[in-house]
């Protein structure tokens, strides 16, 4: 479904990611994981399409997506929710979710609304109230409901669980297991809570200063002593 192969992308003169290569397998979901200014935020900005790479190439279903805008890229079912969830505070919880299938008929939204809400009911009792006026937890359940209106087959979730409760978390992560093992999505997750994307994860990626420096199946990770003290809290090896 998704591969990269030796990409590069910068910023101006200024390089952040060095030949980063990925390949989902047989996953369902892959996570990224690194401290800030790893390049974790600019890699999925640029499969979405929001950044252009400098070298290197981003095959989906087998064809590259390097130069497609990035509502095309969107249409083809790759979905980025980004960190910080960017919802449209002065619309309805109703219309930010039918935004997100702007490229789709009515038929297909009213079937995928009825799919989100059932996912997220507590958003079902908050249709016409503003997306501004929600907790932090109810626009990440609306972000990623948004998202999901695009009826994805590849999602990008940049920081998912940033700024929540630990009880909201694990509703949020209960959500993209589903999504994943019951609903056939593929997620590219990027997360600052290493362990709990390493629970629901089958692969991860560990980036440093754009550069990915490890990989391996989830369980490989958690026993990584090198990962457990940097991203685990584990004791310093």
């Amino acid at each position: 479904m998704l591969k990269i192969e030796d990409l590069h992308v910068a910023y101006g003169p200024v390089e952040v990611l060095h030949g980063i290569n990925i390949d989902f397998h047989e996953s369902r979901i892959v996570t990224v994981l690194g401290s800030n200014g790893a390049g974790k935020s600019t890699l999925l900005k640029t499969i979405s399409g929001i950044l252009k790479p400098k070298m290197g190439v981003i095959l989906f279903e087998g064809v590259s997506i390097n130069a497609l805008d990035p509502s095309k890229i969107a249409s083809l079912g790759v979905v980025h929710i980004p960190e910080g969830r960017h919802i449209f505070p002065n619309l309805t919880v109703k219309e930010n979710l039918l935004l997100g299938g702007y490229f789709r008929n009515t038929k297909e939204n009213k079937e995928t609304l009825d799919f989100v809400l059932k996912l997220f009911p507590i958003l079902k009792d908050r249709l016409e109230q503003k997306g501004g006026t929600l907790s932090g937890g109810e626009q990440q359940m609306l972000a990623i409901g948004r998202g999901l209106m695009g009826k994805p087959k590849l999602l990008l979730l940049d920081e998912p669980s940033l700024g929540l409760a630990p009880k909201v978390t694990s509703e949020i992560f209960k959500v993209i297991r589903h999504l994943a093992q019951e609903e056939g999505v593929l997620v590219l997750l990027v997360e600052q809570n290493a362990r709990k994307a390493l629970d629901i994860a089958d692969e991860g990626y560990v980036l440093v200063l754009g550069r990915c420096v490890l990989n391996g199946n989830s369980k490989e990770l958690k026993e990584n002593e090198e990962v457990k003290k940097l991203y685990l809290g584990g004791k310093n090896v």
